[in-house]
Formats: C-alpha cells, sequence, structure tokens
C-alpha cells in the first residue's frame, strides 16, 4: 500500500487543528471559570447557614477551572513551539511525527504530540488522534521506526498494528 507522505503545510494544518480545538477549550474553560466565580461572589451565595456550602463550592469550581484553563494555555504554548520540518527519513518516531498504523489494511492516523492525548481532529478528511509519550500507544511508538509493530486492545484480543509511515 502506498502511503502518501505529508508535506510541510499539511503538518501546519495538523498543528493548527489541534490548536483550534485547544483554543475552543479554553475558551470554554475560560467562561466556566468566570461564570463559577461570578457565582461565588454573588450575594446569592452568601452563605444563609453554617451547613450552606454554594459559594465555597462555586469558589472550588472556579479554581479547578480556572486551573484547566492554564493548562490549556501550557499546551498551545507547546503546540505553537513544535518543530514542523519533515520527519527526517529512517528516524525513530518522537514528539512532533505524525504516525500512520496500518492493521488489517486499515490505516490509522496519529499524532505524537507534547500533551492532550485523546484529542481528536481532521485534515483534508483525514482523522486523527493526538497522543502522548505517557499513553500506552505512545509509550510503544516512542523509538520505533516504520516496520515496527505496535499491539492496540481489540475486540478478540490485541491486534496487531505496523507503523507504515512517519512523517
Amino acid at each position: 500500500m502506498a502511503v502518501p507522505t505529508l508535506t510541510r503545510m499539511q503538518k501546519s494544518a495538523v498543528r493548527d487543528a489541534i490548536v483550534a480545538q485547544l483554543q475552543c477549550e479554553l475558551d470554554l474553560q475560560s467562561r466556566a471559570a468566570n461564570e463559577a466565580r461570578e457565582e461565588a461572589t454573588s450575594e446569592e451565595s452568601k452563605s444563609e447557614g453554617k451547613y450552606d456550602m454554594r459559594g465555597q463550592e462555586a469558589a472550588y469550581l472556579a479554581e479547578g477551572q480556572a486551573r484547566q484553563a492554564a493548562e490549556i494555555v501550557e499546551a498551545l504554548t507547546l503546540y505553537h513551539g513544535l518543530d514542523l520540518a519533515a520527519w527526517p527519513k529512517g528516524a525513530p518516531a518522537g514528539i512532533g511525527a505524525f504516525i500512520t498504523l496500518e492493521a488489517r489494511g486499515r490505516p490509522h492516523y496519529y499524532f505524537l504530540g507534547p500533551r492532550n492525548g485523546g484529542l481528536e481532529a481532521k485534515v483534508d478528511n483525514v482523522a486523527f488522534t493526538v497522543v502522548t509519550p505517557a499513553s500506552p500507544l505512545g509509550r510503544q511508538l516512542v523509538g520505533q521506526r516504520v516496520g515496527a509493530t505496535v499491539q492496540l486492545p481489540g475486540r478478540a484480543g490485541p491486534v496487531s498494528h505496523t507503523i507504515v509511515a512517519l512523517d
């Protein structure tokens, strides 16, 4: 099976798709944190008794959402700083690699990113999933070259996937 390789421009589109999803998530988390902060400080949230914790609960929620927003900002910084150079031929997989796996004649696409594993995006009708080196699949992929095999869970047990391209 001939596997098309990504050009620098297409790899830029992969990063842009990831950044766009992260930006949407950041906007959502920021709005939610602001709403929870307003709830925590509103007159309606003042304690009506020693067991009334509405204001405190809203403050905890706002703090957690603000922390998640900060983590997304860190991820955005990492993705904006990724090197988009073509993956060197024969080089092992690492952060920034677009990886094509094949199992049972079907391709599966992954981007090995620094953060936000599990994020799914699409570029030019090619859907891919971000994996990180900390994930089970990411641990298998890091350091592997084209032709290597990794195991992914399947309904009837592990399924062998072969790395057919690193871009």
